[in-house]
């Protein structure tokens, strides 16, 4: 029977993709036939593993720090010249800083909402308009963009991580109006906690339970469940779903 999942020798570019929920997206659309462009921001080793669990060739992996917009643009131009195209654009990337407001100081509280908005927020922002361009001429495209279940329920150790993920929310609703009559779909996925690297400490830590607590199964997602989600809104089979925000928390929150 045909794999009803057909991405076979779309190109797709995912940010963030050296570990985590990144690198699941990667070994998930390369498993389905598609070309992955790898990115990171430093960590070199990580993203040649990531290259070497994929299926298939011609994957790559390239380095930028995409705060800075010059090397978002870079980006976009290496691998459109690598791959000759975006077809799949996975808005990945992000960072997270604790930084509760009592006893901060206003330096610093500048300091990380400057560096977490122009992460989080305007470097997707930046990427989509790159690609857009690119997916314009080429008659369409998919965008998929990770938020965060912070962007409904707030974060009150980290306001400026809720803040840019509701940000990434409303980005990805306006271009996906913007966008459709050039059949560009844009869709945004918000997990809750996911079992990665990066959330490890804190999941062995003392608020481990609790936090797998906040859901009915009792355990947080695994970062195999978001990427199976990410290859179907890039599959061509949800189309209809732009503009779409999915939540993926197993019910540890709510909303209607």
């Amino acid at each position: 029977m045909k794999n009803w999942i057909d991405i076979g020798g779309k190109t797709a570019l995912v940010t963030g993709a050296s570990r985590g929920i990144g690198r699941a997206v990667a070994v998930a659309l390369a498993r389905q036939g598609a070309r992955i462009a790898v990115h990171y921001r430093a960590n070199r080793t990580a993203a040649e593993q990531t290259l070497a669990a994929l299926d298939g060739t011609d994957h790559l992996a390239m380095a930028a720090d995409l705060s800075d917009p010059q090397a978002a643009e870079g980006l976009i131009e290496q691998t459109t010249n690598a791959l000759r195209s975006i077809d799949i654009l996975v808005n990945n990337a992000g960072i997270y800083h604790p930084h509760p407001m009592e006893g901060l100081p206003f330096g610093e509280w500048q300091d990380i909402w400057q560096r977490t908005v122009s992460t989080n927020l305007a470097a997707p922002a930046n990427l989509m308009f790159l690609t857009a361009r690119q997916m314009k001429r080429q008659g369409g495209g998919r965008m998929v963009n990770i938020s965060s279940r912070g962007a409904f329920r707030g974060e009150p150790g980290a306001p400026a991580y809720g803040a840019s993920k509701a940000g990434l929310n409303a980005l990805s609703q306006s271009l996906a109006q913007a966008l459709a009559p050039h059949r560009i779909f844009v869709t945004c996925i918000a997990p809750g906690f996911v079992e990665t690297d990066m959330a490890q400490e804190i999941l062995s830590g003392p608020q481990g339970d609790d936090i797998r607590n906040q859901s009915p199964l009792g355990r947080v997602a695994r970062p195999e469940e978001v990427a199976d989600l990410v290859v179907y809104l890039a599959s061509g089979r949800a189309d209809f779903l732009t503009g779409g925000i999915i939540d993926i928390n197993g019910a540890s929150y709510l909303r209607s």
